[in-house]
């Protein structure tokens, strides 16, 4: 992996003790909170490899469930965040995983409500930096460092020129997109990393053009 600084190495100003596993997973939690666009009301936490053996003495429990709550790696809450959320009635529970993966710092998380539910799975590639592998089923390489769009939509011919055609017309630059699909027709998912946050506004636009099923977005 390069850095472009030092401070990709130090990592951000965070509540510790690890960039890695704690600054790491507070940023996947708050990501899964953006994605699902309102705060649950319960959370699944499946913990695999060095998360799964040290979670509870570097923190990345009260972490991810303080990223779940928006707070970000400086907000002195997330030590008591478990706490927090219980009092809220969010039902939190972890999980341990011995099951192989790609990377050792990896969490699966399924988070969801009475009406509605989305399943991510995100791994910490060091110095607080993180990267969203996967959403719903669907494969992606989304790192929480840029202001990005999900837009979930019909595998349908123009849909992707109708989000680009939005995105320009309000002079958007895109840094990076990908767009990915179960099946020929069936639902897509388009990534797309920008340079700037969109307005509200825009993201309402986007949400009402043609075979868009809907937008979510994580903001810088």
């Amino acid at each position: 992996m390069k850095y472009k600084s030092v401070f990709d190495i130090i990592g951000p100003v965070m509540v510790g003790p690890s960039s890695s596993h704690t600054a790491g997973a507070a940023r996947i939690g708050r990501a899964a909170r953006n994605l699902f666009g309102k705060e649950p009301t319960y959370a699944e936490i499946i913990f695999y490899g060095s998360f799964a053996k040290t979670y509870k003495g570097h923190g990345t429990d009260v972490a991810v469930v303080g990223g779940l709550l928006d707070y970000d790696t400086a907000n002195e809450k997330i030590r008591h965040a478990i706490k927090i959320a219980t009092d809220k009635g969010i039902k939190i529970n972890f999980h341990e995983e011995d099951t192989a993966v790609d990377h050792p710092n990896t969490v699966r998380m399924k988070i969801g409500n009475a009406s509605e539910s989305m399943e991510l799975v995100g791994i910490s590639i060091g110095g607080g930096k993180v990267e969203i592998t996967e959403l719903n089923g669907f494969e992606l390489h989304l790192s929480g460092n840029h202001p990005s769009i999900l837009i979930m939509h019909n595998d349908r011919f123009g849909a992707i020129a109708a989000v680009t055609q939005v995105l320009a017309k309000h002079e958007i630059n895109i840094g990076r997109m990908e767009v990915s699909r179960k099946d020929v027709g069936k639902e897509a998912l388009m990534v797309i990393e920008l340079d700037q946050n969109i307005e509200p506004f825009i993201e309402q636009e986007l949400s009402s053009s043609n075979h868009i099923l809907r937008v979510s977005k994580i903001v810088d």
